[in-house]
């Protein structure tokens, strides 16, 4: 008998044998494999294209434990990205260095650095690589269901930036540095998503380290050019 099957006991009678250091383990172990195959899922099919029972199935666990540990699919779907989070703070962290210690000069390539490199160390690993597909989706889609992490995470990143585009830039418009950070955002995405460059170019494919380089200066060149004509 699975002692988390909803079908064979209760829910109390499963927390009761779930208790202890073994039983945490495993409750923690489930709780992330259903994370990780709804990130999986999500990214692969969009929030629309996925079931909690096509979760449950790629978490092989039973439908009602996914309900259990996170509730309606919204939530679970938001709770990928509150997981995640920490590259966020990580790029908060490097852009708030930027600021204090970069000279006037190189402010704005400090910036870019701080934009590009932390999502690229990201998109290094595996799972790291498929959470920057679902997040590529849901800033292209802008479902319903996107808005509240959008708001809670993104938009306060997003403002750190533009604060910091105005900074380096002086008597830049606020709505061109807003502009600036949507755009070099696009290509920081496509970048990171798209697998067309070894077709494109293959030569280009071999030189990941020389791509880090060309988008940080691609980004700052970019924002610089487009300020100038603010």
């Amino acid at each position: 008998m699975d002692p988390i099957d909803p079908d064979t006991t209760t829910v109390a009678a499963t927390r009761r044998r779930r208790s202890g250091p073994t039983g945490d383990a495993t409750a923690s172990a489930r709780r992330n494999g259903i994370l990780q195959a709804a990130e999986r899922l999500f990214a692969e099919h969009g929030y629309h294209g996925v079931s909690i029972r096509d979760i449950a199935v790629a978490a092989g666990v039973p439908l009602a434990l996914v309900g259990y540990y996170f509730g309606p699919k919204a939530q679970l779907y938001q709770t990928i990205f509150r997981e995640r989070a920490g590259y966020i703070a990580e790029r908060l962290r490097i852009l708030a260095e930027a600021r204090r210690n970069a000279p006037p000069e190189r402010l704005l390539e400090e910036i870019a650095k701080a934009f590009v490199l932390p999502v690229l160390d990201l998109a290094a690993t595996p799972d790291g690589k498929v959470f920057l597909r679902l997040l590529a989706r849901g800033m292209n889609e802008q479902l319903a269901e996107d808005q509240p992490v959008i708001r809670e995470l993104f938009d306060p990143l997003a403002n750190a930036f533009i604060d910091a585009i105005a900074a380096a830039q002086p008597g830049v418009r606020r709505e061109t540095a807003a502009w600036s950070y949507q755009f070099a955002l696009g290509a920081l995405l496509l970048h990171v998503t798209d697998e067309r460059i070894p077709r494109l170019s293959p030569g280009a494919a071999r030189q990941r380290n020389r791509a880090r380089d060309l988008l940080v200066r691609f980004t700052a060149e970019g924002i610089r050019g487009a300020c100038r004509q603010s």
